[in-house]
């Protein structure tokens, strides 16, 4: 069982990941009585941005020691591209999807980012992907399609329809862009994504004729972006480490839960049998991903990087000049080739081939 080999916290950061992004959803059902879409997507990615910008500021005047690897030349590119396909050309493909597509419809098909991750993650990135992942995206998947049902919107599967599928696999295909550079600091991650994608949307929005809202409301906005966008983004690059792109993505379709939750507190919706059905579904597709075991035996090459690590694994059993690390740590270290078998997860060192 993955509990006791260390990967629950990755499982908990990507369910918190999840949670946070679905809070969302109701929230900012709240703030467009305030503002336009586009105007307010961008002041919520610049609070992503800024809020994460706070965070590291404060670790470098506090003299935090980060224990994370800075991004490299080599990184550049990878967030770039997933700068472009999930923080601008994503939203922007959505915006006119949701404008032709009836809400029921659109809320429908934008559960289908976590199958996109996980088919990219397996064809694309040749990701290892077991039956009991499958069972458990399968579950999720329709357990958080159950929430979104609202047939009083109407229905219809349209041009704008398919642009908004078309989104959700780009989302797909920005996750395992991310996934590369998972080792990577991800607060700056998070802080790049967030302002680059929030400077083009408010660019975007003053470009169509949006105005700025009262400066109490950006507030608001502001930091509802960060703790839902930012701290949420945080959470799933760190859960990307450990678990790989497509288990992360299954667990992140749990979103609508919190924000079928948290609908009920602020709008007082009815529980709905819907709601009824899809927790249970939800749950159990949730454990499943939990009690999932994949060991068989696997070759490491030699290989060397830098990254955040500890010395309790069985991968990194360097020496250092000084007194042994007691807390997890980055620097620059090598790994000779070796050959074990032990349960793993599709981590950073474990993203090898699989014949079967």
């Amino acid at each position: 069982m993955s509990l006791k080999h260390g990967h629950s916290s990755f499982y908990i950061m990507a369910i918190g990941a999840a949670l946070l992004f679905g809070a969302s959803a109701p929230l900012i059902k709240l703030m467009l009585n305030s503002m336009e879409p586009v105007m307010l997507a961008g002041i919520l990615y610049m609070g992503s941005g800024i809020g994460m910008a706070l965070v590291k500021a404060f670790q470098r005047t506090g003299n935090t020691r980060t224990s994370e690897a800075s991004l490299g030349r080599g990184d550049i590119s990878w967030l770039l591209a997933a700068l472009v396909v999930g923080g601008i050309t994503a939203p922007i493909i959505l915006m006119f999807g949701i404008d032709n597509t009836p809400a029921s419809t659109a809320a429908l098909l934008l559960n289908f980012e976590a199958v996109g991750t996980v088919l990219i993650a397996r064809l694309m990135f040749r990701e290892q992907v077991g039956r009991g992942v499958w069972m458990a995206l399968f579950l999720i998947t329709l357990g958080s399609i159950l929430l979104s049902i609202n047939s009083t919107d109407g229905w219809g599967l349209s041009l704008g329809a398919l642009t908004v599928l078309a989104a959700c696999f780009l989302w797909g295909l920005d996750n395992n862009l991310t996934r590369n550079i998972s080792a990577k600091d991800p607060i700056m991650i998070v802080t790049i994504k967030g302002l680059g994608a929030g400077l083009f949307s408010i660019a975007l929005a003053i470009a169509i004729g949006n105005d700025f809202p009262e400066l109490s409301v950006i507030v608001i906005a502001l930091f509802i972006g960060f703790l839902c966008y930012g701290l949420s983004l945080f959470l799933y690059i760190r859960a990307l480490r450990g678990l790989g792109a497509a288990r992360t993505g299954a667990l992140f379709g749990t979103a609508p839960f919190s924000g079928g939750l948290l609908g009920l507190l602020i709008f007082h919706d009815s529980i709905t049998i819907w709601l009824i059905v899809a927790l249970p579904l939800l749950i159990f597709g949730t454990i499943l991903m939990f009690k999932e075991a994949h060991e068989h035996s696997h070759k490491h090459t030699a290989e060397s990087h830098e990254h955040r690590h500890a010395h309790d694994d069985r991968h990194h059993d360097h020496s250092h000049e000084g007194p042994e690390p007691k807390y997890s740590h980055s620097h620059f270290h090598s790994h000779g080739e070796v050959k074990h078998e032990h349960h793993h997860m599709p981590d950073i060192h474990h993203r090898h081939e699989h014949k079967k």
